[in-house]
């Protein structure tokens, strides 16, 4: 069985960017993840230890938003995939979707937004091949 849990609309404030101006004054960013899993054994015994925590998932998302500065949202997002991921071993894929609000593009935009969908396969497979490097 494949169940979902979802967090949406994390909010968070950080200091991402290519521009010294994004990195000095910062700006808000929001954060959507997908966690394909299998919680039915968890409904069935209604125990948190069972399933995944998503205060921690949560904590992962602003932990690593908050302790670098990162010039793309796209390695930011993939930094947190693989975190959530060396800490939840049943979660079979991940999708997570960051925006950074009011992008500096020189134009009017609500924001702009990167997705990332890995599997369990692919994080593994990533592992393996950087631990022979």
């Amino acid at each position: 069985m494949q169940n979902i849990i979802r967090l949406k609309k994390v909010s968070f404030y950080a200091y991402h960017g290519v521009f010294q101006q994004e990195k000095d004054m910062g700006g808000k960013f929001e954060a959507d993840i997908d966690i394909y899993t299998d919680f039915s054994h968890a409904a069935l015994k209604d125990k948190l230890g069972s399933t995944i925590d998503y205060e921690k998932v949560y904590k992962t998302i602003i932990g690593i938003s908050e302790s670098k500065k990162y010039f793309l949202i796209e390695t930011l997002a993939v930094k947190v995939v693989d975190e959530i991921f060396s800490g939840f071993p049943s979660i079979q894929q991940i999708a997570i979707r960051i925006r950074k609000n009011n992008p500096p593009i020189g134009g009017l935009v609500d924001s702009v937004e990167v997705e990332v969908v890995k599997t369990k396969e692919e994080y593994l497979t990533q592992t393996q091949d950087s631990g022979k490097s």
